[in-house]
């Protein structure tokens, strides 16, 4: 049997003298800390798929970033660096729903099941570092994007707040589809398909104007539309288009959030079918 240290913490916890209601949030944190380390080091053990999550935005945008602005002039350089970002942000939801299904194949979900770790603390130590990732990720390619070819961002505050909400809402969906999906071919599939489909109906690539009148139609469908708009207007500088997408964001965020925690307190998210 594969020993995980998360296990024996969460035992170690389990077995303190009983608690007082002023120890609960004390104890929340302990938990969730353990899990958060020990979810820290798992990723880093294998650091391959953060690294291409890192790399290739930064690739696709050196080489699309001058057909944008020769087609739309200064405009074009925050369409490559937003496309860009989203799209693969999209993709780097893999990262998300791979921690937790890992977690359901090598039997590690069912056994922290049965220690005193709730199911919010097993969402939250997943959800840090993969936020981690996502965070690291966007200010990668925003930064990039500002120094290497002086994309303009008039409100740094009303960008910073877009990517928090771009995030979040990325780390549900991802949650969402890692305890949906019964297998890793599962997962790839409908993570792939559905972030260049998102990506693709969002209007991230292809300025939203230049699409079909029935995709231009469906876009707001897409959290991947919200996300570019989102990010495009708060390094605009327009704020009530960015709050607006901040909105529609935290309730995606919210939304794939209570499915996989009402999924997981279900007991919905063990290891059935791998």
């Amino acid at each position: 049997m594969r020993h995980d240290p998360v296990v024996g913490a969460a035992a170690a916890v389990g077995k303190r003298p009983p608690r007082r209601a002023g120890h609960e949030p004390r104890e929340f944190l302990l938990r969730a800390g353990v899990l958060v380390r020990h979810n820290t080091a798992v990723l880093l053990h294998e650091p391959g798929p953060l690294i291409g999550r890192l790399v290739m935005p930064l690739m696709m945008l050196l080489a699309m970033r001058p057909l944008y602005r020769a087609a739309q002039g200064p405009a074009g350089t925050a369409q490559a660096v937003v496309g860009s970002l989203v799209m693969f942000s999209l993709l780097a939801l893999s990262v998300v729903g791979s921690s937790i299904l890992s977690e359901r194949a090598w039997r590690t979900w069912d056994r922290l099941r049965a220690t005193p770790v709730r199911p919010l603390e097993l969402l939250v130590g997943k959800a840090v570092p993969v936020l981690g990732v996502l965070a690291a990720q966007q200010a990668v390619v925003l930064g990039f994007g500002v120094v290497a070819f002086g994309m303009p961002v008039a409100a740094p505050g009303l960008l910073g707040l877009a990517c928090v909400a771009w995030g979040l809402a990325l780390l549900g969906m991802g949650s969402a589809v890692g305890l949906l999906a019964r297998s890793y071919g599962q997962l790839s599939a409908v993570l792939d398909i559905g972030a260049f489909l998102l990506t693709t109906l969002g209007g991230a690539l292809v300025p939203i104007s230049t699409l079909p009148g029935w995709v231009r139609a469906i876009a707001p469908a897409s959290p991947g539309y919200w996300g570019a708009d989102c990010l495009r207007h708060a390094a605009a500088g327009d704020t009530g288009r960015t709050l607006t997408g901040v909105a529609v964001l935290l309730a995606v965020a919210v939304v794939s959030g209570s499915i996989a925690a009402w999924r997981v307190s279900r007991g919905w998210g063990r290891a059935t079918a791998m």
